[in-house]
């Protein structure tokens, strides 16, 4: 499955980032649980060298939890601070505070030596569509959240948002990447729906999607639809169409319906808790 993605409104926020990137201590990216490594944006790290960095594994309530645990050793082994989270909930934010903190504590001392009191931790807030940037930002700032108005040297009308006398977050848009070498990770980005539906082939993702559950998770179709898996996945989606009652007129089966809530199932977490790499 070959996607190629970037609307031109990409372009430009990747634009903003490189200039707003000087102005900031912090970089915290938001990945997917579902797909740590592929809902990364490789530019980030091109863009935020030589900045403090905080990865939340967000939606790691949907995240098979062994894997939640590899994934997080595997990105503090590569010097990220990392955090599993569920931005939908306050629970763990006070750990997110403590980390902010714990990965500025070289800026902290900076300031300190120099006679700098009181000056917020600055913040930019990253991550691919569908992360769940907007949810994190508004659950971590809550009713107290207040805009700070423009700073110098900020790109006019760009706004801070304070979480308290500590911390203050930039917020970006969320940018895919020119191009996924890797066919895998699109697909990937698909299935978690950061990827508009309208450009893909939901029948064919469907099926990628049956065949991986198959092979990771063995009966877990069988558990969700009442289906027998020992079948090909085109086999697999016409007997959840069937079970589901997705047809057409005259009793034909309508696999595209069965795909939409196939998908539909596994990015609202009835299938279970899944991780796809």
């Amino acid at each position: 499955m070959d996607l190629q993605w970037y609307p031109g409104h990409m372009t430009k926020a990747r634009r903003m980032m490189q200039e707003d990137i000087k102005l900031i201590d912090l970089i915290i990216e938001l990945v997917d649980a579902r797909a740590p490594l592929s809902s990364r944006n490789p530019d980030i790290d091109q863009l935020g060298q030589n900045k403090a960095r905080l990865i939340l594994l967000n939606k790691a309530d949907l995240a098979d939890e062994r894997k939640n645990l590899s994934w997080s050793a595997y990105f503090q082994e590569k010097g990220f601070y990392t955090v599993k989270a569920d931005a939908r909930s306050r629970a763990g934010l006070k750990v997110i505070h403590g980390m902010i903190r714990e990965a500025c504590k070289e800026k902290l001392e900076r300031d300190r030596r120099r006679g700098i009191k009181n000056r917020p931790i600055r913040a930019m807030v990253v991550g691919i569509p569908n992360v769940g940037k907007s949810t994190f930002i508004n659950t971590f700032a809550g009713k107290a959240c207040t805009r700070t108005g423009d700073r110098p040297g900020v790109t006019k009308g760009k706004q801070w948002i304070r979480l308290d006398k500590n911390v203050e977050l930039l917020d970006t848009p969320g940018i895919l990447w020119p191009k996924f070498d890797d066919p895998q990770v699109g697909e990937r980005l698909a299935m978690i729906g950061s990827v508009k539906d309208e450009v893909l082939d939901l029948d064919e993702l469907s099926l990628r999607l049956i065949a991986y559950l198959m092979e990771a998770y063995p009966k877990i179709l069988q558990e969700r639809y009442c289906v027998e898996e020992d079948r090909e996945p085109v086999d697999m989606l016409g007997a959840i169409a069937q079970e589901r009652n997705c047809l057409k007129k005259g009793g034909e089966l309508d696999y595209g319906k069965a795909a939409r809530l196939l998908l539909e199932d596994f990015r609202g977490g009835k299938l279970g808790r899944i991780t796809l790499e």
